[in-house]
Formats: structure tokens, C-alpha cells, sequence
């Protein structure tokens, strides 16, 4: 596209994106961002506080789990719980306790330092044998 002016020349107009004012606004955001991260504190994380629950079961299932390995499992009203050395047999003794009564809730009571995956494993199988509440205990 060309376009004449008085003196009979033809000028080309240029199609161009001026950026200057963008780069300004993004270092005005830089700024403001090197600014605010220092008055963050990421080390610090509130973590929530587990109160009783409002209504607890007065029968259920108990699995404990120690720092030795070893599991227990058994009614809590009964008190007599078994104990287990493989997950395999946690598993069928818990399947075995869910057949013979499945309304009962269970509840699970590990050791500090027990790995947290150990944990979420038996939850996970408790959900296979088909027990829909599963708890754990907190002091």
C-alpha cells in the first residue's frame, strides 16, 4: 500500500507492534515481585489440628501397626486382637472380620515411625475388601 503526498513521492507505511510499553509494564512487575518474595516466609506451613470427631463408633475394627513391623487386628470391642507378621495375612484376617460384620467401621493406629506409605497401603487394601470407613488414630 503506498500513498502519495504534494511532492509526488510514495511512501511506504510500516506495520510494526510497538513493545517498549509492554517492557515496561513487565519490569514494573519484575520489581514488584522481587519486592514481595522476601516477606514470604515458604518454610513456614500451618498444619491443621485433628479434633475428637463428634460422633464416634462405639464397635470397630482395630488395626495396629508398630515401628517393628508387626500388625494386630481385631475387634475393639471384643479386645482380643490377632497378630500378623505378613500383609498378605492382614489383608485375609481383615477381609475374614469385614465378611462377618461389614457395618463396622475400622480404625487405624500406627506407630510415629511407621513410613507414611505403610499407612496409606492399608487403607488402600481396606477400600478392596470393601470397607467404606476407614479412620485413623490420632493422639
Amino acid at each position: 500500500m503506498s500513498v502519495s503526498m504534494r511532492s509526488g513521492r510514495t511512501r511506504k507505511l510500516k506495520f510494526e507492534i510497538n513493545v517498549v510499553p509492554y517492557i515496561d509494564v513487565m519490569l514494573v512487575l519484575v520489581v514488584i515481585l522481587m519486592v514481595a518474595a522476601p516477606m514470604t516466609n515458604p518454610s513456614v506451613v500451618n498444619l491443621p489440628n485433628a479434633g475428637p470427631s463428634k460422633q464416634a463408633p462405639t464397635d470397630y475394627l482395630e488395626l495396629t501397626i508398630k515401628a517393628d513391623g508387626t500388625a494386630s487386628i481385631g475387634r475393639h470391642s471384643k479386645g482380643k486382637a490377632e497378630k500378623s507378621r505378613s500383609r498378605a495375612d492382614l489383608m485375609e484376617q481383615l477381609a475374614h472380620l469385614h465378611e462377618a460384620e461389614p457395618d463396622l467401621p475400622l480404625l487405624i493406629a500406627a506407630d510415629k515411625d511407621i513410613k507414611y506409605d505403610d499407612v496409606v497401603q492399608m487403607i488402600a487394601g481396606a477400600k478392596k475388601v470393601g470397607i467404606a470407613r476407614v479412620g485413623l488414630a490420632t493422639k
